[in-house]
């Protein structure tokens, strides 16, 4: 199996990217499914085919789908939605926002992503695409997991048991209805689906981020914080798409002046982001509208390159051992030393990069060890950590 998501600010041409890379993998044979998770479908428009909420075959060897994020959201939800809804009708809250109210914001394209599990787990499929929503969004998302297994593990259990402890006090006292077991299942299942697909998307071996961005400044400094942000959380990037590069002919007339700017941006590009592979998509001279013209584009973009091959392999994250110190080095490129703060709380470690935080549940050979220092260099954040105490035996306590 292999996933390759495709991301990039809004009205990039991410869409048309991932489709002509979908285009093309059908074409080489491989059993393709291309999924849209952004709320705003244009897959169909970009396919010039009609798509439901169900994959739908297209061509020989390639299906579409452009998820129905309520559809996804009642059938995750449903349960949860019903408990909620009986509180709210206890407390008299019957408004046009009630229904607002049983879900949480960001939470119905969360249960879109759950659809790369599920299709992954079928076997029905070579290849999977993901057109993912504009980068902010989607970034967000994909960090959600962290937090909901945190919760999972450090929270939930002892909140269940109270739950059941109080459940029958509560419902004689104040006729409140606590979480039922299905509720809480739900609610686990959830999490636990949650946390699959993240292992999924962070796996190396099966899936890579692609960041589709146009030779612009602000698109630019969008893709170096979206690099920044999928480094910080470990996913693999194996290449940069810049697209609707003008060709040299425009260099003379009304777009000479644009074609310089794309030339200034693909240079900073160049630098900014090697070694990745960076491939360029022109602008063609006709809408990227249908399988003909995308299989055109792909063949531009890719060559003579399997799209679905691995184009970069690099490490986020090592560990190394230097004068009986361990040192974890982070890659965390675009960050300025003074954005960057490290908190260590037993066995996990906060990692702040500006906007953005990652906890780091500490691997077995850190476990027990005491951050000692840390640096910033060669948009690396290094992480010492010293030895291990001893216990009373004399030995070290392996926590």
């Amino acid at each position: 199996m292999r996933i390759i998501i495709y991301t990039g600010k809004g009205g990039v041409g991410k869409t048309s990217i991932a489709a002509a890379t979908a285009v093309k993998m059908a074409k080489q044979g491989k059993r393709t499914l291309i999924l849209s998770t952004d709320a705003a479908h244009s897959l169909a428009d970009s396919l010039a085919v009609p798509i439901g909420p169900d994959p739908v075959q297209i061509s020989d060897n390639l299906w579409g789908q452009e998820v129905n994020a309520i559809r996804e959201t009642e059938r995750n939800w449903g349960t949860v939605q019903g408990w909620i809804t009986k509180l709210l009708d206890k407390a008299q809250l019957k408004d046009v926002t009630t229904e607002e109210m049983l879900v949480f914001p960001g939470m119905e394209e969360l249960f879109s992503l759950l659809k790369i599990k599920e299709h992954a787990e079928s076997g029905q499929y070579d290849v999977l695409v993901v057109d993912c929503a504009p980068t902010g969004e989607t970034l967000r998302l994909l960090s959600y997991p962290n937090v909901l297994n945190w919760w999972l593990e450090k929270i939930f259990p002892t909140e269940r048991k109270l739950i059941k402890i109080v459940r029958p006090v509560a419902k004689i006292v104040k006729d409140i209805d606590l979480p039922s077991d299905d509720v809480l299942d739900s609610i686990e299942r959830l999490a636990r689906g949650l946390e699959e697909m993240q292992r999924l998307v962070l796996d190396p071996e099966i899936t890579s981020v692609r960041i589709v961005l146009n030779p612009e400044k602000m698109v630019l400094a969008e893709a170096k914080r979206s690099f920044t942000y999928l480094n910080l959380f470990g996913f693999n990037t194996d290449a940069i798409i810049v697209n609707r590069v003008l060709p040299d002919e425009a260099g003379k007339g009304f777009f000479a002046h644009w074609r310089d700017i794309q030339k200034k941006y693909e240079e900073e590009i160049v630098l900014n982001f090697q070694p990745l592979p960076i491939l360029k998509a022109p602008m063609m001279q006709k809408e990227v509208i249908g399988l003909p013209i995308l299989e055109e584009l792909a063949d531009i973009v890719y060559g003579e390159q399997v799209p679905s091959t691995m184009l970069y392999r690099g490490r986020t994250e090592t560990i190394r051992e230097e004068d009986g110190d361990m040192l974890l080095e982070l890659s965390i490129p675009f960050v300025e030393k003074a954005d960057l703060d490290l908190t260590q709380t037993g066995d996990e470690l906060t990692v702040d990069a500006g906007a953005y935080k990652r906890k780091v549940i500490l691997p077995r050979t850190l476990m027990g060890r005491e951050v000692i220092g840390a640096r910033y260099a060669k948009d690396r954040l290094i992480i010492r950590f010293g030895k291990r105490e001893l216990t009373a035996q004399g030995k070290a306590e392996d926590k």
